[in-house]
């Protein structure tokens, strides 16, 4: 398991809760795993796909989201697919042959196609290891996500009885969990609940004060780095989206008012660091994978707190700092409230309701982002300081507003508890309005009690009654404050409240410390950022599946100029060591030569040492496929002989070829194509095989590639 660990996904160690959960999934048991973004669940399902026998069948919900994750499997040299209605009848003919043919250790397919007919009668043809569900959470009416599809997955259990269901989700309470679990009909699972503390991502929330002069303050602050912006609306969406293009600032929107290809170039866009900024609707929320976010931003609340910690978990996802800033404004509340009240069903009114009074709840509390979040999801958070958020880095003491907290209630109470937020601030900062003098309010004992203080002051005190349940909102579009039991004791001084009182922050955000992270080289980093950017578009593939900003950061620490030392980088595996490794190294040494007084810090050995065919032991897997092939199969004939996938099978003979055994190179590939991409690897100037393949323009594959790379390896030798 450590082996494959290391080979396959290039790590040393697995992430918490990995290896647990990954050895009751080879045990053949259910799994449910409550795990946050960024913490490695794709690998728990993707690790065993290459250990068991059968495809691994991934239930995905977004095709965007498919797509990523086939490409990252591919990249780190597993066989995988998806089934969804991107592609065409002949791309999803060769798919099914694949399937049939057992060429496929991952699959990846949408909820939706269980419910076509015929659809479960070819998977249970097929050998099938393991059925991964992800994004849970999706099957629950009480989750954030509700997709009436995924209910038709309590079919998995009772049509595959011997086959292990695992279930992932980022967000379940555990009201959520239950459901999740009961509904799939999970078997006795195995149950994992990881911490959803995600020491890497700093969190702030500040009211709104001119919103568009705001975000482009902060974008100031963190120019080049690639984020998300999040609105409510469409239009939104777009308003914003044109001023930052105005402002100089590489952005592109995303909403459902686009048209299927509109989205889908502008997510292209921002996942290949073509563009930097996406402005966008929660629609965007479970469709992105980019590692590299260094930064989500909401302007504008969000409606619940299971969707704003999935959606600020697409910050930071490669394990690095990133920010995550809340813009709060009371008048997002009316608007929510308003689409709430739409909705028929009073039960899932009432859920909504509550879930909106909580996120009101977080972004108006002046008590620890961090806590206020894992409390949500029943986790307690012992520290006091989390040295992350807003809060615990601002200056921060607790004051008596006992005073101000029965100005503002006295103001609530004399106006019969018919009035918002804002009237009852002009009351008390005694505001000459024309609606306070028709009202008469200008005459209580209340007007002006407060004018020696800002209206901003007393919006905090109306926060803090709020947060601390000593007033409440009533109504719908428009809701007016009301006292609660609480309030009506502060109000008759049977008791006294305090508040947290604090100012900005001392530290920019970006100071903040993450365990484990170390200062690198920047120029370096920027070079090897360029070529991973030029080596991805040679791929077609994101950036980020190439190699993770962490990845490239620990390359600019250690300096790894050779083949040897950039197999002991994390993130780094054997496929990806052939692709890239020589480029990473060269540009690296070259960066080395002209900064000859670089000092390069000692790195203990790798615990798993770098393989070559010579360490591969007489009658194992490699030998096994050496005498198939000596009786003269095929490669796709040995593959299914050993139930393996065709690119494991070549990656056997690729070591063997080079290693000087007997395979007859001709019999695998025809004799005028070896000689054309030998021709290929000649002119290029390259020993890499993606720029064949490319060049080629569909007609050479990876493993011809590879093959062909060996036997002039050997006849270079000879």
């Amino acid at each position: 398991m450590h082996n494959t660990l290391k080979k396959v996904f290039g790590f040393q160690s697995f992430r918490p809760n990995q290896e647990t959960i990954i050895k009751n999934i080879l045990e053949k048991r259910d799994v449910f795993a409550v795990m946050p973004t960024g913490g490695g669940k794709s690998l728990c399902y993707q690790l065993p796909a290459r250990m068991m026998k059968g495809t691994t069948v991934v239930i995905s919900p977004l095709i965007s989201l498919m797509k990523d994750q086939v490409d990252a499997a591919i990249e780190n040299g597993m066989s995988a697919a998806f089934l969804n209605s991107s592609l065409s009848t002949q791309e999803m003919s060769a798919v099914y042959k694949r399937l049939k043919e057992n060429d496929l250790e991952l699959l990846y397919i949408a909820p939706e196609r269980f419910a076509m007919p015929g659809f479960l009668e070819m998977l249970k043809s097929l050998p099938i290891s393991l059925f991964a569900i992800d994004e849970a959470h999706c099957v629950s009416e009480w989750g954030h996500d509700f997709r009436p599809d995924y209910l038709s997955l309590c079919n998995l259990t009772r049509t595959f009885p011997h086959i292990p269901v695992s279930a992932f989700t980022a967000t379940a309470t555990q009201k959520v969990q239950r459901d999740i679990i009961n509904k799939i009909a999970l078997r006795s699972p195995y149950i994992i609940r990881a911490s959803f503390n995600r020491q890497n991502l700093f969190y702030q929330v500040k009211s709104k004060a001119g919103l568009e002069a705001q975000i482009i303050g902060f974008l100031k602050e963190h120019a080049d780095e690639p984020g998300i912006i999040y609105r409510t609306t469409r239009d939104s969406v777009s308003v914003l989206t044109e001023f930052l293009v105005e402002q100089g600032i590489s952005a592109l929107p995303y909403h459902a008012g686009l048209s299927p290809e509109v989205r889908k170039k502008n997510q292209e866009a921002f996942s290949r660091d073509r563009v930097t900024i996406i402005v966008a609707t929660i629609a965007f929320g479970m469709g992105i994978d980019k590692s590299n976010v260094r930064f989500v931003i909401h302007a504008d609340l969000p409606k619940n707190i299971e969707g704003y910690y999935q959606e600020t978990g697409r910050a930071g996802r490669d394990g690095e700092t990133a920010n995550c800033l809340l813009f709060f404004g009371r008048q997002d509340i009316p608007k929510i409230r308003y689409f709430i009240d739409q909705i028929p069903n009073e039960n899932e009114r009432s859920i909504s309701m509550d879930k909106l009074n909580k996120s009101v709840k977080y972004a108006s509390h002046n008590v620890c982002r961090r806590r206020q979040l894992l409390e949500y999801f029943g986790e307690n958070y012992a520290e006091e300081n989390c040295g992350a958020c807003d809060i615990c880095m601002g200056n921060v003491e607790k004051v008596d507003i006992t005073i101000d907290a029965q100005i503002v209630m006295s103001a609530i109470s004399r106006t019969g508890q018919y009035f918002g937020t804002k009237h009852i601030i002009d009351i008390v900062a005694g505001a000459d309005t024309k609606r306070i003098r028709e009202l008469q309010h200008n005459e209580i004992k209340t007007y002006g009690a407060g004018k020696h203080k800002e209206k901003k002051h007393w919006q905090f005190i109306v926060d803090e009654l709020l947060a601390q349940e000593a007033i409440a909102q009533d109504g719908g579009q428009y809701p007016v404050l009301v006292l609660t039991k609480k309030g009506t004791d502060i109000l008759l001084g049977r008791e006294g409240i305090e508040g947290l009182k604090r100012e900005e922050i001392k530290k920019k955000p970006k100071a903040f410390k993450v365990s484990g992270f170390e200062p690198y080289d920047e120029p370096l980093f920027d070079k090897l950022r360029v070529l991973r950017k030029r080596l991805a578009e040679e791929h077609k593939v994101p950036p980020y599946i190439i190699f993770s900003d962490m990845t490239l950061h620990e390359m600019c620490i250690y300096y790894p100029s050779t083949l040897e030392d950039m197999i002991t980088i994390s993130g780094v595996g054997d496929t990806k060591l052939e692709r890239y490794g020589t480029d990473f190294t060269k540009e690296i040494k070259a960066h080395l030569d002209v900064n000859p007084d670089i000092s390069i810090p000692e790195r203990k050995p790798v615990a798993i040492p770098v393989s070559t065919p010579q360490q591969k032991a007489k009658g194992g897997t490699i030998e096994k496929t050496y005498d198939l092939s000596k009786e003269g199969l095929s490669i796709k004939e040995i593959a299914k002989a050993r139930n393996l996938a065709t690119s494991t099978i070549t990656g056997h003979l690729e070591s063997l070829i080079k290693d000087g055994r007997d395979i007859a190179i001709d019999r695998l590939i025809d004799p005028a194509k070896r000689n054309t991409i030998e021709e290929m690897f000649v002119a290029l100037k390259t020993w890499n095989t993606g720029p064949i393949v490319e060049h080629s323009k569909g007609t050479v594959n990876y493993d011809e590639a590879k093959l062909v790379r060996a036997w002039i390896y050997v006849q270079q030798k000879v």
